[in-house]
């Protein structure tokens, strides 16, 4: 993986809690699954397999978690992808 395409990378994690995050909470944006459980009076489980639940880190701001989880994500799929490059 180029240097051109990480940087590109970088600069996207670095700028995606500007739409996932403050301008989601700007607008009042509520996920559609969400609004539909509010509907129908269903509460989460207690159960939480995903690392970071909606994309926060405990005891960091929202914005740092977005960037964290983000990263993580990413990471996932450039290890996958290297897998993958050598099994060929």
């Amino acid at each position: 993986m180029s240097k051109r395409y990480l940087t590109l990378i970088l600069i996207l994690l670095l700028i995606s809690p500007i739409f996932g995050v403050i301008l989601a909470n700007a607008v009042g944006y509520a996920e559609p699954l969400d609004n539909v459980a509010d509907m129908l009076d269903l509460n989460e489980s207690e159960i939480n397999w995903t690392p970071f639940k909606d994309y926060t880190v405990p005891g960091l701001p929202d914005v740092v978690g977005y960037i964290i989880a983000g990263a993580m994500g990413v990471a996932v799929f450039i290890l996958l992808t290297l897998l993958f490059e050598r099994g060929r």
